[in-house]
């Protein structure tokens, strides 16, 4: 397929048709971002233990759109997922973005990606193992810089430090969830922020437990209770010492089992004036 730049009409094979998008509106008002969301396509991710999994993002994609053009070109998003054939990493996040906005003529480009990561874990006593899941995304921008956040959802479990102290007997505990979003200076692994925030709760949560693992984590759990705020400032504490993140957001929600209510904690930190810091420059984010 051939386009006429700015002659509203494309050729396909020896036929002649309106480019409608291309026309002129006569608004004159821009558009910030236009393009598609919620597709889903097969994607290829990399993974510490394997090299790569097989997984499904949900994908948006945008660009700006200037103040005399009509629309967009929706298509041609998807065409530039098949050009890199569905694989999304750190590394290509920048390059599938210049794809964009140059198979589009924009001056920025926006893609959001989410998807399940599967790890597999082995229970703490019967070493039985399971596939956990976690969702991970990343966020990214191209205009006159490059910019990538990316983050992953952890399920927890935590025990109410209140309720342990002022009761005869046990405590409540509850499932939770620790989200960690990063800007960054240097490749990393998702499992490593996992592993950060899986060190920084009660206990913990796995997909396959024995009689045994359940007697372990749900001891473990009690004899180490935590707040929402115990969590995010362990979580801090720990992603400090990797001494690669110049801004990051930790958030933490603890599903109440006691009450019609969940509870939640947040920090967010931005070193980015210092001078080694992450600032959008085309980076080898290899290791």
């Amino acid at each position: 397929m051939e386009s006429a730049s700015r002659k509203h009409v494309i050729t396909v094979g020896s036929a002649a048709m309106p480019d409608i998008q291309s026309m002129p509106d006569h608004r004159n008002i821009p558009i910030d971002k236009v393009g598609v969301k919620g597709l889903r396509y097969p994607i290829r991710v990399k993974d510490r233990q394997k090299q790569f999994q097989h997984t499904v993002g949900m994908f948006d994609l945008f660009v700006n759109l200037p103040h005399d053009f009509k629309g967009t070109h929706m298509s041609r998003f998807i065409e530039v997922l098949n050009e890199f054939h569905g694989e999304v990493s750190m590394e290509k996040f920048q390059d599938i973005l210049e794809n964009v906005k140059t198979k589009l003529s924009a001056q920025s480009a926006h893609m959001n990606v989410q998807f399940p990561y599967f790890m597999e874990k082995t229970a703490p006593v019967t070493g039985t193992r399971g596939l956990m899941s976690y969702t991970c995304f990343m966020r990214g921008s191209l205009a006159d810089r490059f910019d990538l956040i990316v983050g992953v959802e952890v399920p927890v479990t935590t025990v109410c430090p209140c309720s342990k102290e002022i009761s005869d007997g046990g405590a409540h505990n509850q499932r939770g969830l620790v989200r960690v979003q990063l800007r960054f200076k240097r490749f990393f692994w998702i499992e490593e922020i996992i592993e950060i925030v899986e060190s920084s709760v009660s206990c913990d949560v796995y997909s396959l437990l024995k009689r045994a693992d359940e007697k372990y984590v749900t001891e473990q759990a009690y004899n180490n209770p935590m707040f929402v705020e115990d969590v995010v400032r362990a979580a801090l504490s720990r992603l400090r010492e990797k001494n690669n993140f110049p801004w990051y957001r930790i958030e933490a929600e603890n599903i109440e089992s006691i009450h019609n209510h969940s509870v939640y904690a947040m920090i967010e930190k931005d070193f980015s004036p210092q001078p080694d810091c992450f600032r959008g420059e085309k980076l080898s984010l290899f290791k």
